[in-house]
């Protein structure tokens, strides 16, 4: 008897653990889903697609010269100016995402012909979906390396 208890304790627990890691893949991909929204809608300058991955209480953070600013979602997104593709040498990507339960984390860097944007994002699950709820942010110029001539 004792071993028929043990054998349904046993399969209980690995029933829990399995669900737990279908619970994570599925939130793993929908975050992937919420993030590249925003990493294409940004490429394209689509403000409908970047908003789309955002809460509207979403809000975007920084320190640039000496001033902390924080930007809303509606002033964020005015100003887009759509274009069908994006532009050469630009280039997005999803550096890292961290779950915990109901909230997550994510790095993401957007390289430009200019600036790399490195972008950390606080998300939120909501209604079983995944939104960006705040996004602090900062830029650096790419580094330019002069390579000498070739002596002749």
């Amino acid at each position: 008897m004792r071993k028929v208890f043990l054998f349904i304790g046993l399969c209980l627990l690995f029933m829990n653990a399995s669900a737990q890691v279908d619970d994570t893949t599925s939130d793993l991909n929908s975050i992937q889903k919420t993030l590249n929204l925003y990493i294409v809608g940004q490429s394209t300058s689509d403000s409908v697609m970047v908003g789309q991955s955002f809460h509207d209480s979403w809000q975007l953070k920084f320190f640039r010269d000496n001033e902390f600013t924080v930007v809303p979602k509606s002033k964020y997104l005015v100003g887009y100016k759509k274009r069908d593709t994006k532009p050469n040498n630009w280039s997005g990507r999803i550096v890292f995402i961290d779950i915990s339960h109901d909230i997550a984390i994510a790095k993401v860097e957007i390289s430009t012909p200019s600036l790399l944007f490195t972008d950390y994002f606080n998300l939120l699950k909501i209604n079983g979906g995944w939104l960006i709820v705040d996004k602090i942010s900062t830029r650096i110029p790419h580094k330019k390396v002069e390579v000498p001539a070739a002596k002749s």
